[in-house]
């Protein structure tokens, strides 16, 4: 929704106390200014001052904005009168954004590695390196909170709905492989491990979303993620089944 901001002037109020600033105040403040309003800054510096000015407004929280005579509320509320995010109901949800920051880092840091190493960003090494790298940061976001994410995986994988512990065991299979990978270290051991864990899961991935058409999300980046099963979660797999066939040949 857009607004004609005539004045360019408001209102906040905001916590401020001693042993705590409220840091969507300090957010407030910002977005405000960076709309090109002059701000009224109103710090509320004590618990009594914090909760008569809720009581007197009818609200549950600060920071609140009034532009005009309209109050707008928080920074959420904020951000949504300025068109910057959706209203929750037409939200969907759901977000790539976890995988897409893993796979950008892993990719630049794998060009890094490859112009350290060869003076060349553009490396078959530097391919190997994004795999096994984006494999090893997947891993650490499931093993931050492994019993969350075992709990998810066993929505949709295979294997895991009948042998449990193997969600459990799947991050530490996938670590496993990506250091070794990313070391060009015992390929003997990881590439098995890589082509087992990326068939079973590619497979399951496909059954569940391409045949049985469930909206699942994905573990791939931790039990607590909103990314939706499907093309992500089965690219996860396919790299790791791809790279473990690649290393294994390449011992030959």
């Amino acid at each position: 929704m857009q607004h004609d901001h005539k004045a360019k002037r408001a209102t906040v109020y905001r916590m401020v106390m001693p042993d705590h600033t409220c840091p969507y105040g300090l957010k407030t403040l910002d977005l405000l200014k960076r709309q090109g309003f002059e701000v009224d800054d109103n710090p509320l510096t004590t618990r009594a001052q914090t909760d008569a000015f809720k009581e007197s407004h009818g609200v549950e929280t600060t920071p609140q904005t009034f532009i005009g005579d309209e109050r707008v509320g928080g920074y959420d509320d904020l951000r949504i009168y300025f068109g910057l995010d959706k209203p929750e109901a037409e939200q969907s949800g759901v977000s790539y954004q976890p995988v897409i920051a893993i796979f950008a880092m892993a990719l630049f840091m794998a060009l890094g590695l490859s112009w350290y190493s060869f003076g060349n960003f553009f490396t078959m090494r530097a391919f190997e390196w994004f795999i096994s790298l984006s494999m090893c940061i997947l891993a650490v976001q499931k093993l931050q909170d492994i019993e969350s994410f075992s709990t998810m995986f066993l929505n949709y994988d295979l294997l895991a709905k009948r042998w449990v512990p193997y969600g459990k065991v799947y991050p530490f299979g996938e670590a496993l492989a990506g250091v070794l990978m990313t070391a060009g270290a015992l390929i003997w051991i990881a590439a098995p491990v890589a082509i087992v864990i990326g068939s079973v899961g590619a497979i399951s991935v496909i059954k569940a979303v391409y045949f049985d058409k469930r909206e699942l999300k994905c573990a791939c980046v931790g039990g607590d993620s909103n990314v939706p099963l499907g093309f992500i979660s089965l690219t996860e797999n396919l790299m790791m089944l791809v790279m473990g066939l690649w290393m294994l040949f390449g011992m030959l």
